[in-house]
């Protein structure tokens, strides 16, 4: 079946200027999660945008620039105590309505990838399954948040080496896995996660982080 190459029809007919909204980062065991709102300039649209998923690294990275370059840009996170206090649905929701916040400014609308909609927005919102696939806005705000979040779990791998945060992002590989066996639960992990809470509940080592 031919993948659907994203376009502007869905934006076309909520306004101008509207963000699409993605997020990053609902599966791992570590880290918060990353939201992204981008409003395209429609005379400067980068060439190549794509949902991220389909994108390498090295192009992410390059689009990651222009998108900044080229359109506005608003990035939002939930904590890992939020995910955890929330839980990580409701804690995506959160970090896309700050994504949305941190436009500075109030667009036509928020186009919303996925079916729920966060509360608190500052204009009419609209989910779009799939829609990092069918819309560019939010093929682009896929990109945002995706890079954004890995660059940061690539910071944290290098104050805690050996889970291998930098290749796998904090998912649930099985060296991911196999180091929290080994070396325990870091600050930075999602207790509300049911890997993470088995070992804490079997008396697992939790270790203490200064460097929040």
């Amino acid at each position: 079946m031919t993948r659907p190459t994203p376009d502007l029809t869905h934006e076309m007919a909520l306004g101008t200027r509207v963000a699409g909204v993605d997020e990053a980062g609902r599966g791992p065991l570590a880290g918060p999660v990353a939201a992204a709102a981008v409003v395209l300039d429609l005379a400067r649209i980068p060439d190549g945008l794509n949902d991220s998923k389909v994108l390498s690294a090295a192009r992410r990275a390059a689009l990651f620039d222009v998108i900044h370059a080229t359109a506005h840009v608003g990035l939002g996170w939930a904590s890992v105590a939020e995910i955890d206090a929330l839980n990580i649905r409701a804690a995506s929701l959160l970090a896309m309505q700050r994504a949305v916040l941190g436009l500075g400014f109030v667009p036509d609308a928020a186009l919303i990838d996925g079916n729920a909609c966060p509360e608190g927005l500052p204009c009419p919102g609209v989910t779009l399954i799939k829609g990092d696939a069918k819309s560019l806005s939010v093929a682009a705000a896929s990109i945002i948040a995706k890079v954004a979040r890995d660059r940061l779990m690539a910071g944290l791998a290098r104050a805690h080496p050996g889970y291998g945060w930098e290749v796998n992002q904090g998912y649930p590989t099985a060296a991911h896995l196999a180091a929290l066996q080994d070396m325990g639960v870091t600050p930075h992990h999602r207790r509300s996660f049911r890997p993470v809470h088995n070992i804490l509940q079997s008396g697992g080592l939790q270790i203490l982080d200064s460097k929040k």
